[in-house]
């Protein structure tokens, strides 16, 4: 999953939220914000053990990896968790503000 799915659902969430109907796109594609999450999570676990498989390959000497390759997807797995941890402060700071709405 991608993470402008994410912020995609929590607009949805802010929107019904404040009592502004959604837009018919969103409401056409309901999805568990649950299995969401997780797919999301695993995505970037896969991208940063690949990374690091690679980086081992090339630190042991295999002459089929190359350093450019190397370098690129362990910037995209570094990428992919910075953005994969501002989204989890994002859903924090929501979840806190929600708690502290007055009813």
């Amino acid at each position: 999953m991608q993470i402008s799915q994410v912020l995609a659902e929590m607009r949805s969430l802010q929107a019904r939220a404040s009592g502004i109907s959604e837009a018919p796109a969103a409401a056409a594609q309901p999805s568990d914000f649950a299995n969401l999450l997780k797919n999301s999570v695993d995505q970037v676990s896969s991208m940063h053990n690949q990374a690091t498989a690679l980086a081992n390959a090339y630190e042991g000497g295999d002459k089929s990896v190359d350093l450019t390759k190397v370098m690129l997807e362990v910037q995209k797995a570094s990428l992919a968790f910075r953005a994969m941890t501002e989204v989890r402060n994002k859903l924090v700071d929501a979840y806190t503000q929600v708690m502290n709405m007055s009813v």
